[in-house]
């Protein structure tokens, strides 16, 4: 990667600085824009591109892995802070490992072993967590340079990212194009819609991992963030975070968040599965409604900023990630240290190592099939 000799935040800026663009909210003009945000070690020029709605809102997205760079969203008195994690320069998304913000797949989440069967063959993928093959692999989706093209309507900007994985890339069988749009919409929405189609059976599981404080990153610790989850079930892990392939109640246990909870009143306490994962890193089983049907997955209040998150999905599952391997020696945008557990993660999704457990949803995506999800982050406040 070239080294950039502006910070992102300058360079977001100086561009709306340039074009006129006031960044104090309603002022704001909806008008997509571009800037070079880097290339990559063998010269591909990587972009991020500004999407902005009439009340202010702002995204930027970069089509390195389709990384949500930055998310500004007013707080209850309509002051904008950004409230995803991130970095400043597109060598820093190249040589992270959090996945900050970015397009997962083929298969977000783990599989057992690196290995799973389709048809009769075993397919083996990257041990990258552990024993476990973790996000795709050592180059996954997120790692990828993918094309970008402006798809805004009169209603709401939009960005199309399109991405061909071909057949044999980190194990996985087939040629599968991936397009994922995303939309700013007029109601402070940041909608995810993800299509695909395969030329050859195979398994797919994708998620955008954005880290969001709604206090603003790099700002304190998420665990007063009062926080439902519209589930009854979770699916308990073995000590590598692989399900056992029970689906548990959550009553009785920390992982009852059907009614609203601060994401810190049980995180510490002594039980198995929050020991496996150093605090909350599962997937919850969601109640849903019809099959396909955008349905209400998550809720999340921060109460000083008063900036409310509704999560909204098609997919049957939510992995809640409170950045429990964050440990500040990394430096985010502005060179903030991201601390211990400053993040939450709402990855939908099908299940953890699906592949290798008949009885959970499936993810096999066949020849001739047209796989379609979608997921909504919507922002208010009260």
């Amino acid at each position: 990667m070239v080294k950039l000799q502006i910070t992102f935040a300058k360079m977001l800026l100086l561009a709306l600085v340039t074009l006129g663009i006031s960044c104090s909210g309603a002022e704001a003009k909806s008008k997509m824009q571009k800037l070079g945000f880097g290339k990559t070690a063998d010269g591909k020029p990587v972009d991020v591109y500004l999407l902005t709605n009439k009340r202010g809102m702002e995204a930027a997205i970069t089509n390195f892995g389709g990384t949500v760079v930055s998310l500004k969203v007013p707080d209850r008195k309509g002051k904008l802070d950004d409230v995803v994690l991130g970095y400043d320069k597109a060598e820093d998304y190249a040589s992270g490992t959090s996945s900050f913000g970015a397009i997962v797949g083929r298969y977000a989440n783990r599989i057992a072993h690196g290995k799973f069967a389709l048809a009769g063959v075993t397919y083996t993928l990257a041990k990258n967590n552990g024993e476990n093959h973790l996000h795709g692999g050592i180059q996954g989706f997120n790692k990828r340079v993918w094309t970008a093209k402006d798809v805004s309507s009169s209603e709401a900007e939009a960005l199309e990212l399109s991405y061909l994985s071909q057949d044999g890339e980190e194990g996985y069988p087939g040629n599968l194009s991936v397009t994922v749009v995303y939309t700013l919409t007029a109601n402070d929405e940041l909608k995810i819609e993800y299509s695909a189609t395969t030329d050859k059976d195979t398994v797919l599981n994708l998620t955008n991992h954005s880290y969001f404080n709604l206090a603003g990153e790099g700002n304190g610790d998420i665990l007063q963030h009062q926080l439902t989850l519209y589930a009854d079930r979770f699916t308990p892990v073995d000590a590598t975070l692989i399900p056992t392939g029970e689906l548990k109640s959550v009553k009785g246990t920390p992982f009852d968040f059907q009614e609203a909870t601060a994401i810190g009143a049980r995180i510490n306490l002594d039980d198995e599965q929050l020991r496996f994962g150093k605090g909350y890193d599962h997937n919850w089983v969601l109640k849903g409604g019809k099959p396909g049907a955008l349905a209400l997955a998550a809720r999340v209040y921060e109460p000083k900023s008063g900036r409310v998150l509704e999560t909204l999905t098609t997919e049957p599952g939510i992995q809640l990630y409170t950045g429990n391997f964050l440990d500040g020696t990394g430096q985010g945008k502005g060179g903030k240290p991201y601390s211990y557990r400053s993040a939450l993660c709402l990855e939908t999704q099908h299940f953890p190592d699906s592949p290798n457990h008949p009885a959970f949803p499936s993810t096999v995506l066949k020849s001739g099939q047209h796989f379609h999800s979608t997921t909504v982050y919507k922002f208010s406040t009260k």
